[in-house]
């Protein structure tokens, strides 16, 4: 596979380290090659870099063996889920989970990618997830979803620019992938 094909969530080795696509960037700079310009997470570690690659360049993506699993709650710095087939749990630490975990709420439905041998490498997030605001600057009436908005924190501490009408206690479907308000819930 080459560097252009990458994508938020594949996990590809990299010199032996297995490295997990945070968000990556297809750069075409004025002058000069094209460049893909990559935020990776470092699976094992949690450490997370920034590399950029040309786009022709070989990659060997990484054979994982994904399951469907529930979050159920986290203690500390470990987060269980459970597999919804066999009802076996699993931990994994935050630095693993890095800002994922501001999307994590009780009984969703995640994806759990582990390697050939078993070891747990990733959490895959859903597209959407439901959230509540906690805390918000009172909403505009007549204010449309056009306006230039404004920060509310949600439950988890995640904090995503809303439009002026939402106010405290309002249920919102946030965007994953891109951290952003989708639509009322």
């Amino acid at each position: 596979m080459q560097a252009i094909e990458l994508k938020k969530g594949m996990i590809f080795d990299d010199g032996g380290k297995l490295m997990l696509v945070v968000a990556a960037n297809h750069h075409k700079p004025g002058k000069g090659n094209t460049v893909m310009q990559m935020d990776l997470r470092d699976v094992r570690a949690g450490s997370v870099i920034h590399k950029t690659m040309r786009p022709s360049e070989k990659i060997e993506l990484v054979e994982v063996v994904k399951k469907k699993a529930q979050y159920l709650y986290a203690e500390g710095d470990s987060y269980n889920f459970m597999d919804t087939e066999t009802y076996e749990q699993y931990a994994i630490s935050g630095d693993q989970l890095g800002d994922d975990v501001k999307y994590l709420m009780p009984n969703i439905e995640v994806i759990l990618e582990f390697t050939e041998d078993g070891e747990l490498l990733a959490v895959q997030l859903p597209s959407t997830v439901n959230m509540k605001v906690v805390e918000t600057q009172p909403g505009i009436k007549g204010a449309t979803a056009a306006s230039g908005g404004k920060p509310a924190t949600m439950e988890t501490g995640l904090v995503v620019t809303v439009p002026d009408f939402i106010n405290e206690g309002d249920e919102l479907v946030i965007n994953t992938q891109e951290g952003t308000y989708k639509s009322r819930g």
